[in-house]
């Protein structure tokens, strides 16, 4: 992992980036503080979320005592993945519900049949969900594309009778890749996807990420777009920062201006992710979560 570089070569790739003096203040906690902005509002405490992704290696070796070091962090929610560990949902619910724990959300990948979207409609519920996320999906053929949308639309007419939210979560290829005549995936599931039914859940690092293959002069501008367009409604965010060579990073410690995003737009979920986590996963998880505590935006 880098944490970063000499003074002028931070600036210089900074404003390779387009990301500017705001977002290099955003680069630590403590310099945020003297980027100028107006002290306002901050991220709900009930809205914080973290994608159990981050953390999936100290799952893998303590399911319990992973998800247990999270409550003891904070963390009133967690969005769901990799399967629940050799539990039923019912005893998933009944294990978190001991931690004071809520898995408001989860990431399932669009169902084989209408069988198994039944037995994930379920097993949310019982879990006491709010929200259902596709977390991944990528081709270059654009009739699979509206394949895709058209099945989601499916999911979610289903969902929403259930109760529940269905989203879309986002990387940077939907952004980057040429379906044919200059169409993106992005194009086909904003234009594809029912608005009244499919909100979108933005992963801003991706989405940053996006502008930045497409040769944005300013990255974070082009993930406010993307949020600011789209017909679907932005329910939920994936909190995750990015260094100026491109890694992810650990909260507060990369590039995005987040306030100049949060301002923008406000979500009901503010979840915290890393993928690559810089320390450690448990570090990750609680340096987002004290980073979300103290941002005023």
């Amino acid at each position: 992992m880098c944490y970063g570089y000499g003074p002028s070569r931070r600036s210089l790739l900074a404003a390779g980036l387009g990301l500017g003096a705001a977002a290099l203040a955003a680069a630590s906690p403590a310099a945020a503080a003297s980027t100028g902005h107006p002290r306002g509002e901050r991220v709900p405490p009930g809205q914080i979320s973290v994608q159990l992704w981050t953390v999936r290696d100290d799952l893998a070796q303590n399911y319990d005592t992973t998800l247990a070091y999270l409550a003891e962090i904070g963390y009133p929610k967690v969005e769901l993945a990799l399967g629940y560990f050799g539990r039923t949902a019912s005893q998933l619910r009944e294990f978190l519900d001991g931690l004071g724990l809520e898995a408001s959300s989860s990431h399932d990948g669009i169902s084989p049949d209408d069988a198994a979207l039944e037995t994930k409609i379920e097993n949310a519920l019982t879990l006491g969900q709010t929200y259902m996320v596709v977390p991944y999906l990528n081709s270059t053929s654009l009739d699979e594309w509206k394949g895709w949308a058209e099945r989601m639309n499916v999911e979610a007419r289903a969902a929403r009778s259930a109760g529940l939210r269905y989203g879309y979560h986002n990387h940077a290829h939907e952004f980057t890749t040429d379906l044919g005549g200059g169409k993106t995936p992005w194009d086909v599931l904003t234009a594809e996807l029912d608005p009244r039914l499919v909100h979108l859940e933005i992963d801003i690092y991706w989405a940053v990420t996006g502008g930045v293959g497409r040769g944005a002069r300013d990255p974070v501008k082009f993930a406010i777009d993307v949020i600011r367009r789209a017909p679907q409604r932005v329910l939920q965010y994936h909190v995750k920062d990015r260094h100026l060579d491109g890694d992810m990073a650990d909260l507060g410690t990369g590039t995005i201006d987040f306030r100049r995003v949060f301002d923008a737009h406000r979500v009901r979920e503010y979840i915290v992710e890393n993928d690559t986590p810089d320390v450690t996963p448990r570090q990750t998880s609680e340096v987002g979560y004290r980073y979300l505590r103290k941002l005023r935006f």
